[in-house]
Protein backbone atom coordinates (compact mmCIF):
# COMPACT_ATOMS: atom_id res chain seq x y z
CA UNK A 1 0.00 0.00 0.00
CA UNK A 2 1.73 3.37 -1.18
CA UNK A 3 1.92 6.11 1.20
CA UNK A 4 1.86 9.34 -0.54
CA UNK A 5 2.11 12.72 1.63
CA UNK A 6 0.89 15.55 -0.07
CA UNK A 7 1.81 18.15 2.84
CA UNK A 8 6.02 18.54 2.73
CA UNK A 9 8.24 21.61 2.15
CA UNK A 10 11.39 22.21 0.38
CA UNK A 11 14.94 21.48 2.18
CA UNK A 12 17.14 23.55 0.78
CA UNK A 13 20.62 25.14 1.25
CA UNK A 14 21.22 27.47 3.90
CA UNK A 15 22.27 29.59 0.84
CA UNK A 16 18.63 30.16 -0.22
CA UNK A 17 17.75 32.02 3.46
CA UNK A 18 21.53 33.80 2.73
CA UNK A 19 19.65 34.88 -0.23
CA UNK A 20 16.31 36.12 0.26
CA UNK A 21 18.08 37.85 3.34
CA UNK A 22 19.95 39.93 1.05
CA UNK A 23 16.85 40.71 -0.86
CA UNK A 24 15.31 41.89 2.45
CA UNK A 25 18.35 43.92 3.30
CA UNK A 26 18.74 45.43 -0.32
CA UNK A 27 14.63 45.67 -1.50
CA UNK A 28 15.20 45.62 -5.02
CA UNK A 29 18.15 47.75 -5.57
CA UNK A 30 20.67 45.01 -6.12
CA UNK A 31 18.32 43.19 -8.60
CA UNK A 32 16.78 39.85 -8.60
CA UNK A 33 20.89 38.26 -8.61
CA UNK A 34 20.78 34.89 -7.27
CA UNK A 35 21.12 32.21 -4.79
CA UNK A 36 25.04 31.41 -4.04
CA UNK A 37 24.62 28.09 -4.11
CA UNK A 38 25.92 24.75 -6.64
CA UNK A 39 23.42 22.52 -8.37
CA UNK A 40 25.32 19.95 -6.63
CA UNK A 41 24.83 21.37 -3.26
CA UNK A 42 21.22 22.55 -4.23
CA UNK A 43 20.69 18.55 -4.58
CA UNK A 44 22.67 16.99 -1.74
CA UNK A 45 20.53 19.61 0.60
CA UNK A 46 17.55 17.25 0.61
CA UNK A 47 19.64 13.70 0.94
CA UNK A 48 18.76 14.04 4.71
CA UNK A 49 15.32 14.80 3.53
CA UNK A 50 14.79 11.77 1.49
CA UNK A 51 15.88 9.51 4.24
CA UNK A 52 13.00 10.72 6.50
CA UNK A 53 10.99 9.77 4.26
CA UNK A 54 12.00 6.27 3.76
CA UNK A 55 12.15 5.77 7.23
CA UNK A 56 8.47 6.70 7.58
CA UNK A 57 7.61 4.48 4.86
CA UNK A 58 6.62 6.98 2.46
CA UNK A 59 7.15 6.79 -1.37
CA UNK A 60 6.35 10.09 -2.35
CA UNK A 61 5.69 13.59 -1.14
CA UNK A 62 4.73 17.05 -2.77
CA UNK A 63 7.01 19.48 -1.82
CA UNK A 64 6.42 23.59 -1.52
CA UNK A 65 8.39 26.09 -0.20
CA UNK A 66 8.44 26.26 3.56
CA UNK A 67 5.64 28.36 4.73
CA UNK A 68 6.89 30.38 7.50
CA UNK A 69 10.02 31.80 4.90
CA UNK A 70 7.78 32.99 2.56
CA UNK A 71 7.76 36.62 3.07
CA UNK A 72 4.40 37.51 1.68
CA UNK A 73 4.22 40.77 4.10
CA UNK A 74 7.31 42.31 2.82
CA UNK A 75 8.09 45.27 0.74
CA UNK A 76 8.76 45.99 -2.01
CA UNK A 77 6.36 43.55 -3.92
CA UNK A 78 9.34 42.81 -6.42
CA UNK A 79 11.28 40.74 -3.46
CA UNK A 80 8.88 38.40 -3.12
CA UNK A 81 8.49 37.19 -6.43
CA UNK A 82 12.08 36.92 -7.21
CA UNK A 83 12.45 35.17 -3.38
CA UNK A 84 9.40 32.17 -4.77
CA UNK A 85 10.56 31.99 -7.88
CA UNK A 86 13.94 31.16 -6.71
CA UNK A 87 12.49 28.39 -4.06
CA UNK A 88 10.01 27.48 -6.57
CA UNK A 89 13.41 26.56 -8.83
CA UNK A 90 15.26 24.84 -6.37
CA UNK A 91 11.72 22.25 -5.99
CA UNK A 92 11.88 21.52 -9.65
CA UNK A 93 15.22 20.97 -9.79
CA UNK A 94 15.09 18.06 -6.91
CA UNK A 95 12.06 16.66 -8.06
CA UNK A 96 13.79 15.96 -11.50
CA UNK A 97 16.29 14.63 -9.89
CA UNK A 98 14.63 12.91 -7.12
CA UNK A 99 11.49 11.74 -8.95
CA UNK A 100 10.84 8.48 -7.13
CA UNK A 101 10.77 10.55 -4.11
CA UNK A 102 9.45 14.37 -4.68
CA UNK A 103 6.14 16.00 -6.35
CA UNK A 104 6.57 19.77 -6.66
CA UNK A 105 3.90 22.20 -5.68
CA UNK A 106 3.96 25.75 -6.15
CA UNK A 107 4.12 28.72 -3.76
CA UNK A 108 2.51 32.00 -5.16
CA UNK A 109 4.00 35.66 -4.83
CA UNK A 110 1.33 36.48 -2.71
CA UNK A 111 1.89 40.16 -1.67
CA UNK A 112 -0.14 42.05 1.30
CA UNK A 113 -2.81 44.37 -0.55
CA UNK A 114 -2.37 43.04 -3.58
CA UNK A 115 -4.64 41.34 -5.73
CA UNK A 116 -4.04 37.32 -6.03
CA UNK A 117 -4.08 38.19 -9.73
CA UNK A 118 -0.47 38.68 -9.14
CA UNK A 119 0.53 35.48 -8.41
CA UNK A 120 -1.56 33.91 -11.94
CA UNK A 121 1.71 34.21 -14.54
CA UNK A 122 4.35 32.33 -11.52
CA UNK A 123 1.33 29.78 -11.09
CA UNK A 124 0.91 29.05 -15.25
CA UNK A 125 5.33 28.52 -15.34
CA UNK A 126 5.04 25.78 -12.44
CA UNK A 127 2.34 23.65 -13.88
CA UNK A 128 3.41 24.59 -17.68
CA UNK A 129 6.84 24.98 -17.43
CA UNK A 130 8.40 23.38 -14.69
CA UNK A 131 5.35 20.24 -14.04
CA UNK A 132 4.31 21.13 -11.10
CA UNK A 133 0.89 19.71 -9.96
CA UNK A 134 -0.50 22.05 -7.09
CA UNK A 135 0.22 24.96 -5.63
CA UNK A 136 -0.50 26.68 -1.95
CA UNK A 137 -2.30 28.91 -1.36
CA UNK A 138 -2.19 31.93 1.78
CA UNK A 139 -5.32 32.99 2.71
CA UNK A 140 -3.34 35.81 4.60
CA UNK A 141 -0.55 37.71 2.63
CA UNK A 142 -0.74 40.07 5.13
CA UNK A 143 0.32 37.48 7.34
CA UNK A 144 -1.71 38.96 10.58
CA UNK A 145 -2.68 42.33 9.32
CA UNK A 146 -6.23 41.67 9.28
CA UNK A 147 -6.61 43.22 5.58
CA UNK A 148 -7.02 40.40 3.53
CA UNK A 149 -10.37 39.90 2.52
CA UNK A 150 -11.63 36.03 2.98
CA UNK A 151 -11.04 33.40 0.67
CA UNK A 152 -15.01 33.58 0.09
CA UNK A 153 -14.71 36.69 -1.37
CA UNK A 154 -14.64 37.71 -5.40
CA UNK A 155 -11.04 39.72 -4.94
CA UNK A 156 -9.90 35.95 -4.97
CA UNK A 157 -11.52 34.98 -8.41
CA UNK A 158 -8.56 35.48 -10.75
CA UNK A 159 -6.87 33.11 -8.61
CA UNK A 160 -9.26 30.43 -8.59
CA UNK A 161 -9.76 30.80 -12.12
CA UNK A 162 -6.42 30.16 -13.18
CA UNK A 163 -6.78 27.25 -10.85
CA UNK A 164 -9.92 25.69 -12.58
CA UNK A 165 -8.21 26.83 -16.06
CA UNK A 166 -5.12 24.86 -15.14
CA UNK A 167 -6.84 22.11 -13.15
CA UNK A 168 -4.27 22.03 -10.05
CA UNK A 169 -5.63 22.03 -6.36
CA UNK A 170 -4.69 24.60 -3.88
CA UNK A 171 -3.12 23.56 -0.21
CA UNK A 172 -4.59 26.05 1.83
CA UNK A 173 -2.16 27.08 4.31
CA UNK A 174 -0.86 30.25 6.05
CA UNK A 175 3.02 31.67 6.02
CA UNK A 176 4.62 33.59 8.74
CA UNK A 177 2.68 36.11 11.37
CA UNK A 178 4.05 39.54 11.87
CA UNK A 179 1.38 39.57 14.91
CA UNK A 180 3.47 39.38 18.25
CA UNK A 181 0.23 37.67 19.83
CA UNK A 182 0.27 34.65 17.69
CA UNK A 183 3.12 32.29 16.91
CA UNK A 184 2.86 31.08 13.49
CA UNK A 185 1.62 27.71 14.02
CA UNK A 186 -1.13 29.22 16.11
CA UNK A 187 -1.89 31.40 12.80
CA UNK A 188 -1.64 28.54 10.70
CA UNK A 189 -4.99 27.33 12.60
CA UNK A 190 -6.75 30.03 12.95
CA UNK A 191 -6.39 30.87 8.99
CA UNK A 192 -7.64 27.29 8.42
CA UNK A 193 -11.10 28.31 10.48
CA UNK A 194 -11.43 31.72 8.83
CA UNK A 195 -10.54 29.93 5.48
CA UNK A 196 -13.33 27.20 5.51
CA UNK A 197 -16.02 29.52 7.52
CA UNK A 198 -15.18 32.12 4.79
CA UNK A 199 -15.51 29.57 1.96
CA UNK A 200 -19.02 28.13 3.25
CA UNK A 201 -20.51 30.98 3.99
CA UNK A 202 -20.04 32.07 -0.07
CA UNK A 203 -20.94 31.38 -3.58
CA UNK A 204 -17.32 30.12 -4.45
CA UNK A 205 -18.33 26.46 -5.09
CA UNK A 206 -21.22 27.33 -7.21
CA UNK A 207 -19.69 30.25 -9.41
CA UNK A 208 -15.93 27.17 -9.70
CA UNK A 209 -17.57 23.73 -9.03
CA UNK A 210 -14.48 22.09 -9.97
CA UNK A 211 -12.29 24.36 -7.55
CA UNK A 212 -10.55 21.88 -5.21
CA UNK A 213 -8.77 23.22 -2.04
CA UNK A 214 -7.35 21.28 0.83
CA UNK A 215 -7.31 22.63 4.09
CA UNK A 216 -4.19 22.13 5.88
CA UNK A 217 -4.00 20.59 9.48
CA UNK A 218 -6.65 18.90 9.47
CA UNK A 219 -9.04 21.73 8.83
CA UNK A 220 -7.74 23.90 11.69
CA UNK A 221 -10.15 24.26 14.22
CA UNK A 222 -13.61 23.41 12.21
CA UNK A 223 -13.63 19.42 12.75
CA UNK A 224 -13.86 20.12 16.57
CA UNK A 225 -15.94 22.80 16.38
CA UNK A 226 -18.22 21.25 14.01
CA UNK A 227 -21.62 21.26 16.21
CA UNK A 228 -21.35 25.59 16.75
CA UNK A 229 -21.18 25.79 13.18
CA UNK A 230 -24.43 23.08 12.61
CA UNK A 231 -26.36 24.63 15.13
CA UNK A 232 -25.85 27.86 13.09
CA UNK A 233 -27.60 26.91 10.13
CA UNK A 234 -30.18 24.79 11.88
CA UNK A 235 -31.22 28.03 12.91
CA UNK A 236 -30.89 30.00 10.09
CA UNK A 237 -32.43 27.26 8.17
CA UNK A 238 -29.74 26.46 5.47
CA UNK A 239 -28.26 23.35 4.05
CA UNK A 240 -26.36 21.28 6.74
CA UNK A 241 -23.11 22.16 7.49
CA UNK A 242 -21.56 18.74 6.83
CA UNK A 243 -23.13 18.53 3.27
CA UNK A 244 -20.94 22.12 2.57
CA UNK A 245 -17.95 21.05 4.07
CA UNK A 246 -17.77 18.14 1.60
CA UNK A 247 -17.26 20.39 -1.13
CA UNK A 248 -13.28 20.85 1.16
CA UNK A 249 -10.59 17.71 1.43
CA UNK A 250 -8.53 18.24 4.62
CA UNK A 251 -4.67 17.01 5.21
CA UNK A 252 -3.83 14.76 8.12
CA UNK A 253 -1.26 16.70 9.87
CA UNK A 254 -2.35 16.03 13.19
CA UNK A 255 -0.12 14.39 15.57
CA UNK A 256 -2.16 12.59 17.82
CA UNK A 257 -4.63 9.49 17.18
CA UNK A 258 -7.75 11.20 18.56
CA UNK A 259 -7.67 13.91 16.57
CA UNK A 260 -7.08 11.58 13.45
CA UNK A 261 -10.23 9.69 14.65
CA UNK A 262 -12.05 12.88 14.75
CA UNK A 263 -11.10 14.49 11.54
CA UNK A 264 -12.55 11.17 9.84
CA UNK A 265 -15.42 10.52 11.49
CA UNK A 266 -16.60 14.63 10.93
CA UNK A 267 -15.65 14.74 7.54
CA UNK A 268 -14.92 11.43 6.27
CA UNK A 269 -11.96 9.34 5.33
CA UNK A 270 -13.06 9.86 1.48
CA UNK A 271 -12.19 13.70 1.95
CA UNK A 272 -8.57 13.08 3.55
CA UNK A 273 -5.53 12.81 2.22
CA UNK A 274 -2.13 11.71 3.93
CA UNK A 275 0.02 14.52 5.11
CA UNK A 276 2.74 14.55 7.62
CA UNK A 277 4.69 17.92 7.36
CA UNK A 278 7.58 15.85 8.05
CA UNK A 279 10.64 16.71 8.16
CA UNK A 280 9.02 19.74 10.19
CA UNK A 281 7.45 20.68 13.97
CA UNK A 282 6.04 17.53 14.08
CA UNK A 283 9.48 15.56 13.47
CA UNK A 284 10.28 15.29 17.56
CA UNK A 285 9.84 11.91 19.67
CA UNK A 286 6.82 11.78 21.41
CA UNK A 287 7.43 10.67 24.96
CA UNK A 288 4.73 8.83 25.16
CA UNK A 289 5.73 6.18 22.06
CA UNK A 290 9.35 6.77 21.50
CA UNK A 291 8.17 7.29 17.99
CA UNK A 292 8.30 10.44 15.71
CA UNK A 293 5.10 12.46 16.09
CA UNK A 294 5.17 12.85 12.28
CA UNK A 295 5.26 9.00 11.58
CA UNK A 296 1.78 8.82 10.93
CA UNK A 297 1.56 6.16 8.37
CA UNK A 298 1.08 3.42 11.48
CA UNK A 299 -1.12 5.76 13.62
CA UNK A 300 -3.92 5.87 10.87
CA UNK A 301 -3.49 2.58 9.46
CA UNK A 302 -4.08 1.16 13.23
CA UNK A 303 -7.52 3.29 13.38
CA UNK A 304 -9.80 -0.48 13.54
CA UNK A 305 -12.58 1.32 12.66
CA UNK A 306 -11.56 2.22 8.81
CA UNK A 307 -11.74 -0.19 6.10
CA UNK A 308 -8.48 -1.11 4.13
CA UNK A 309 -10.55 0.75 1.40
CA UNK A 310 -10.94 4.02 3.51
CA UNK A 311 -7.16 3.60 4.35
CA UNK A 312 -6.10 3.07 1.00
CA UNK A 313 -8.22 6.39 0.32
CA UNK A 314 -6.52 8.14 2.42
CA UNK A 315 -3.38 6.89 1.35
CA UNK A 316 -3.33 7.52 -1.87
CA UNK A 317 -6.31 6.96 -3.83
CA UNK A 318 -7.60 10.51 -3.06
CA UNK A 319 -4.29 12.28 -3.79
CA UNK A 320 -4.59 10.51 -7.43
CA UNK A 321 -8.55 12.01 -7.46
CA UNK A 322 -7.38 15.75 -6.62
CA UNK A 323 -3.96 15.71 -8.03
CA UNK A 324 -5.36 15.26 -11.89
CA UNK A 325 -1.61 16.43 -12.98
CA UNK A 326 0.03 13.63 -10.68
CA UNK A 327 0.71 10.51 -12.90
CA UNK A 328 -0.35 8.89 -9.63
CA UNK A 329 0.71 5.39 -8.00
CA UNK A 330 -0.47 2.92 -10.61
CA UNK A 331 -1.54 0.73 -7.83
CA UNK A 332 -5.23 2.74 -7.15
CA UNK A 333 -7.30 0.18 -10.02
CA UNK A 334 -11.70 1.25 -10.08
CA UNK A 335 -12.22 4.24 -7.83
Amino acid sequence: MPFIDVHGHVTAPLALYAYQAGLIAAGKFHGKGKIRATKEEILESCLWHIDRLRGHGIDQQFISPRPYSMMHSRKPEIIVHWFIETVNDIIAAQVAEYPEAFVGVAGLPQSAGVSPANAVEELERCVTELGFVGCVVNPDPGEGDNATPGLGDEWWYPLWEKMVELDVPGLVHATSCQNPRESYSNHFITEEGIAVMSLMDSHVFEDFPSLKLIISHGGGSVPYQYGRWQAQRVQKGKVDFEEDLRKLWFDTVLYNKDSLELLFKIVGPDHCLFGTETPGIGSGIDRKTGKYMDDLGPVIDSIDFLTQDQKDAVFYRNAEKVFTRWEGTGAAGPA
